[in-house]
């Protein structure tokens, strides 16, 4: 897997608003019966580059949110966004979940699919353009999402790694 490019933030209790991406109810059967037990994949972001995803399993479905959201405050990353937008195309896989997002127009909206919609919303992007393909478990896209924003840079963390200025990462 890439490297990751975004540092782990600390979640200020406050600003983060939660959305609920799935919720899967598991049974467990035993020779005194069936065990119902849900799992609830949730993402947080303050809508403004700070996002963080949790799963969180319990045998009640307000305890599983609550466990998501809880563990989704716990692991945020900060993510680059340029007016509104990603700072370039990117591709990431987790699994059997593979993702592609490239920058749009200001305008064009989030075009993306139920998963994919949820995180780029919780981190504040406003114009996208993106595609998930292969398998379509919401746990594994959301994953991959946030991997590939996880990757992303923008100008001034390019021309910091490479130690030059500014106009010289776009004029090579």
């Amino acid at each position: 897997m890439a490297k990751s490019n975004a540092k782990q933030v600390r979640a200020s209790e406050a600003e983060l608003k939660d959305k609920l991406v799935a919720i899967n109810r598991v049974t467990k059967v035993t020779k005194g019966g069936r065990n119902f037990s849900f799992s609830a994949m949730v993402v947080v972001g303050d809508e403004n580059g700070v996002v963080g995803h949790g799963l969180g399993k319990a045998n009640e479905v307000t305890e599983a949110i609550t466990k998501g959201i809880d563990l989704g405050k716990k692991n945020c990353i900060k993510v680059p966004i340029i007016n509104g937008t990603v700072p370039h195309e990117m591709t990431a896989k987790y699994s059997g979940a593979e993702v592609f997002m490239r920058p749009a127009a200001h305008g064009t909206g989030v075009i993306a699919g139920g998963a994919m919609r949820a995180v780029f919303e919780s981190v504040g992007i406003k114009d996208v353009l993106a595609k998930s393909k292969g398998s379509s478990n919401p746990q594994n896209v959301v994953k991959a999402t946030i991997a590939a924003l996880a990757q992303m840079r923008d100008a001034y963390t390019v021309a910091d790694q490479r130690g030059i200025e500014l106009d010289r990462v776009f004029n090579g």
